[in-house]
């Protein structure tokens, strides 16, 4: 009773100073908090973010990725002028969405990449008599993309989805509209419009000559002008079964772009990328049962018959790459602000010490010994501290919400995990500051101070 009211009697006195170590305290665990709340959910955080520029996962034949890997190849067709020769079946991509991780999966678009030769018109219905105009509006050769704009599917369990170019290319500039699918309708680059001249509501004349030579017409309406900022500027877009039509190749893709929300990398998902058959059988539950790329591109393979799945290595690389180093960030705030909450704490201490030295001196004449001296000051640090730390919780958390909002436009999701580390840290951050005041305590002589020597 009497040490409860020890306590309890500090806190009228050096008011000021008992603020200025709740204060302290308060600080650090502001930004303990918020930091490592933030640390710990970046990594959906920013799996979410860059997942905005493209898919981070392809889907090719079996043929085409050996040739990719042996050459080096992306396998674009923006990159090079020849057609696909191996390919895989466009009514299968629907299967994506029945792996384990389907959920993980926000967005996929098939490919079919083929060259065309084309012709255009300005949509008006007047008709341009100038030779220069007449061979400005033609092209040989040209990439054309036959895709998904935005797919409604509807699955054998009775969900739903939608998929497509439309969320895959979300970073891209476009002047007029999406093309409906299962329509005549394209998007062109900015580059090859304006080298045919056409605009929105033009209208152009894709031509390919077939295996048995003879020559299919598509003609395609222009519902849009995209600037992606790189080679598909050249390029054009359009439904997937006129690609098909345009091609004689039915029920036909030779790619398959995912988005899928997935876990960085690891030494067991890099284990597992090499070869899942080294696993334990733990190893593998694990693996199998966590969203790394590798994992969810295992799956891919297992339901759709001929198919390698591959993560894109710059992506993964870019968002490992970043988390770590924003990771290193936060963690490298989260102990500075402990070190200063411990220099701070250790002065705010010796300080009082040093005030109270006459009332210290006089508890160990009457017979208090080090040790109870030493616990009355470090209980009255330690309620103090606790009162700060709390407070600094509540306040940490707001930040991290605030620093969730600014930067990755969502709030953060604040663990448990995050408080208690937190609350472990500052105890023994406290402690640590408390060494240098115990050293005083234990060489407080009462006779000396007393006497006033």
């Amino acid at each position: 009773m009497f040490f409860i009211r020890m306590i309890a009697r500090s806190f009228t006195r050096q008011l000021k100073r008992r603020l200025l170590i709740a204060l302290t305290v308060c600080l650090s665990a502001t930004v303990s908090v918020a930091m490592l709340g933030v640390v710990f959910d970046v990594g959906d955080k920013l799996n979410a973010e860059l997942s905005t520029y493209g898919s981070n996962i392809v889907v090719q034949p079996k043929a085409s990725a050996v040739v990719s890997d042996l050459y080096n190849t992306s396998g674009d067709s923006t990159d090079n002028s020849s057609d696909p020769t191996t390919f895989l079946k466009e009514s299968d991509a629907a299967k994506i969405k029945t792996i384990f991780w389907a959920f993980n999966i926000t967005n996929f678009a098939p490919e079919l990449n083929i060259h065309a030769d084309v012709d255009c018109s300005d949509g008006s219905g007047d008709a341009t008599d100038s030779a220069d105009s007449v061979d400005s509006c033609k092209a040989t050769s040209v990439p054309i993309v036959g895709t998904w704009f935005a797919k409604q599917l509807h699955m054998d369990s009775g969900e739903s989805a939608v998929a497509g170019m439309r969320g895959m290319r979300s970073w891209w500039k476009l002047e007029g509209s999406w093309p409906k699918d299962d329509s005549t309708q394209g998007l062109v680059g900015k580059k090859l419009a304006a080298k045919l001249g056409v605009g929105v509501g033009g209208t152009v004349t894709l031509n390919k000559t077939n295996a048995s030579g003879a020559r299919n017409v598509q003609k395609i309406t222009v519902t849009g002008i995209y600037e992606s900022g790189d080679s598909d500027d050249d390029a054009m877009y359009i439904p997937s079964a006129a690609a098909q039509q345009l091609s004689d190749l039915p029920d036909s893709i030779d790619k398959i772009e995912v988005k899928a929300l997935t876990t960085p990398d690891n030494d067991l998902a890099r284990k597992a990328a090499k070869n899942p058959a080294a696993l334990t059988q733990d190893e593998w539950e694990t693996w199998y049962c966590t969203a790394y790329p590798s994992s969810i591109a295992y799956q891919i393979e297992d339901v759709i018959d001929g198919a390698v799945a591959k993560q894109v290595r710059q992506v993964a690389a870019l968002q490992g790459d970043v988390l770590r180093k924003t990771q290193a960030v936060m963690v490298l705030m989260t102990v500075l602000s402990l070190v200063a909450a411990a220099i701070a704490v250790a002065n705010l201490m010796a300080a009082s010490i040093g005030e109270r030295g006459s009332e210290l001196a006089l508890l160990k004449a009457i017979g208090a010994s080090d040790g109870a001296v030493s616990r009355l000051m470090l209980a009255e640090t330690a309620m103090i501290s606790l009162i700060g730390a709390i407070a600094g919780a509540l306040l940490g958390s707001g930040v991290a919400q605030i620093v969730g909002r600014v930067v990755f436009d969502s709030g953060i999701t604040m663990r448990p995990m995050v408080f208690v580390l937190v609350f472990v840290l500052l105890a023994l951050t406290v402690l640590v500051a408390s060494f240098s005041s115990i050293r005083a305590i234990l060489n407080l002589r009462p006779a000396e101070v007393l006497h006033g020597r």
